[in-house]
């Protein structure tokens, strides 16, 4: 449509002959870029939800560096969207944006800018000038014209704003913050996130978030996710990463993908940019950080945190800045495992309790004020009933790639095996190659007189061809469904692949079959609901390189959070269902 074209469906002067729904007020939403556009989406269904007295149309201004994806976004929604240059013949009676940065056309109509983070806290560059500006302030211009309300989570935030832009005066409006609400409500739901993310029972689910630019966590040091999955044991932890959707608009998907790449072969969940983030964080059960709105969320929501960056555009004076003195920063040249595993156990739910009363204005009530802020501009009663839904976050939906490949590290004592495993793609142990030790071999890290040994364990799906290849241990993808169908995987295994030593399979009415290179066959049975023939195998690969009878033998075995027992017995070939070898 030719920009001096009047619209006709749903707004403009001729929009009534062809319109289904006739509105009585007309409210533009200005998307620019995707994040302040996720910020309008996740809030506004609730304040109009039913009311057929609005008009809602979205206006698509592309002149953000980050609108890529942003038409996207609202057509998936199913959103009506107009050119930035229709805005005028619309007629608006308000616009909504979570973007400050939008040229709002001539006219008289209000303008309420919400907030797409958390306040006024970085220094961002500007798009208008050489420099930087205060992040989720609106030009002075529109100040000037008293069309623009500025949406604030905290009175201590329009005493900052004013400081530094004194023509915000009287131009704010306290209402709380939607997003923060939502994560509150929904924080215990926490476990059935976990669960939805595939994070094990009895694990704990790390949370990796960045926020954009070059002092991000991302931005800073993009091999840290895999330095974290290499630090921490597979049996006992799960990593995810919230990355700032900037990053994804700018740089795109494949980028961060391939810049994440081990990481994501060692089981990182990349979480969707889009909505799923706040089950993710609500997930988590400690945050690696920066000075982002993210980890604020999550040290607000009463989480652990430890700041893996922290950038110098954070606005002294404001709630990231408080965080920033009170956090600990993450040593990334240190014990990773060991700080997790502190911070876990010392930072209690209260420890930036002062911090989320310095950012957060009456919380839980942002909605209903917010519903009354922007029926007040409208010029339109509000319905009844006047509370809002308050809505569950939904679950988030599993990301993680599965995980193909371990390095296995195992101690064997009297009637006892510790394992721990870490995905191979980040292991740190590249000196005995991806096969780990070989045949009869004391590698470096081992010590045969201690009982530790260390080997490379596969599922038969691993992709790369040389880590199979080299793998001392082979386990089936998925369970036998019959001990004869077991026995035959093994045999057909260790044929094809002469470098491995053990071959195991679960079997789908329980137990494992595990077969080694000298023909013979271990049975194995576990207490507890274990179906990964991983640990088993570990248990007779370690008692095997100590010397250890493998026949009637009961051995405890630890693994993270577990504690099982593992009975052993050799078959024989007159077991039941037997077959030939």
């Amino acid at each position: 449509m030719h920009a001096s074209q009047p619209l006709r469906v749903p707004v403009g002067t001729d929009a009534g002959r062809w319109s289904t729904f006739h509105g009585e007020k007309t409210l533009v939403v200005a998307a620019r870029t995707v994040t302040s556009t996720v910020r309008v989406l996740e809030c506004l269904p609730a304040l109009l939800r039913g009311d057929g007295r609005v008009t809602v149309v979205f206006a698509h201004d592309p002149t953000s560096a980050f609108n890529d994806g942003v038409l996207d976004l609202l057509h998936d929604a199913g959103c009506r969207v107009i050119p930035w240059e229709q805005v005028g013949h619309a007629e608006p009676d308000l616009i909504l944006t979570a973007s400050e940065n939008i040229d709002v056309p001539e006219g008289h109509c209000p303008v309420l800018v919400l907030p797409h983070g958390i306040g006024f806290q970085k220094q961002v560059p500007d798009s208008r000038a050489s420099g930087d500006r205060l992040s989720g302030v609106v030009p002075d211009s529109l100040l000037e014209s008293g069309r623009a309300w500025l949406a604030i989570s905290h009175p201590g935030q329009e005493e900052q704003l004013l400081s530094s832009h004194p023509k915000a005066a009287g131009r704010t409006l306290l209402v709380g913050d939607p997003c923060y609400d939502e994560l509150l409500g929904s924080a215990d739901r926490a476990a059935s996130y976990r669960r939805a993310l595939g994070v094990p029972d009895r694990h704990r689910l790390v949370v990796l978030s960045s926020t954009w630019g070059p002092t991000s966590l991302i931005g800073q040091d993009p091999g840290l996710a895999a330095r974290v999955l290499a630090a921490l044991p597979y049996d006992k932890f799960r990593v995810a990463a919230i990355v700032h959707p900037t990053v994804w608009s700018g740089h795109g998907s494949w980028q961060i993908r391939n810049l994440l790449a081990p990481a994501l072969d060692a089981g990182l969940m990349l979480v969707p940019h889009i909505h799923a983030w706040r089950s993710a964080l609500v997930a988590a059960d400690v945050v690696v950080g920066d000075h982002g709105s993210v980890t604020l969320y999550g040290a607000a929501l009463g989480k652990p945190v430890l700041l893996g960056a922290y950038g110098s555009e954070a606005v002294p004076g404001t709630a990231v800045a408080a965080l920033g003195r009170a956090a600990p920063r993450l040593d990334v040249h240190g014990d990773v495992r060991e700080q997790v595993v502190s911070a876990l156990a010392t930072q209690p739910p209260e420890r930036f309790a002062t911090v989320a009363e310095g950012a957060f204005d009456r919380p839980g009530q942002a909605l209903p004020r917010l519903r009354t802020a922007l029926y007040d501009l409208l010029g339109l009663a509000e319905p009844v009933p006047a509370p809002p839904q308050e809505r569950f976050l939904a679950e988030p939906e599993e990301t993680g790639t599965r995980v193909t490949s371990w390095t296995v590290t195992t101690t064997a004592a009297p009637d006892a095996v510790t394992v721990r495993r870490q995905p191979a793609a980040v292991s740190r142990h590249g000196e005995d190659g991806p096969g780990g030790i070989g045949p009869g071999g004391i590698g470096p890290g081992e010590d045969a007189a201690a009982g530790r040994f260390r080997h490379l364990a596969c599922d038969e799906r691993e992709p790369d061809r040389r880590v199979l290849e080299s793998a001392s241990v082979l386990l089936r993808g998925a369970p036998a469904p019959s001990a004869p169908v077991g026995l035959g995987w093994v045999d057909e295994t260790l044929d094809r692949l002469p470098g491995c030593r053990l071959a195991a399979t679960a079997l789908a009415g329980g137990g494992f079959l595990v077969g080694l290179r000298d023909g013979r066959v271990v049975e194995a049975a576990m207490t507890g609901t274990v179906t990964d023939p991983g640990l088993p195998a570990a248990a007779v690969y370690s008692l095997l390189r100590a010397g250890a009878p493998l026949d009637d033998t009961t051995v405890a075995l630890r693994a993270g959070a577990r504690d099982e027992d593992v009975v052993l017995r050799l078959r024989t070939a007159s077991s039941p269902d037997s077959a030939p070898r």
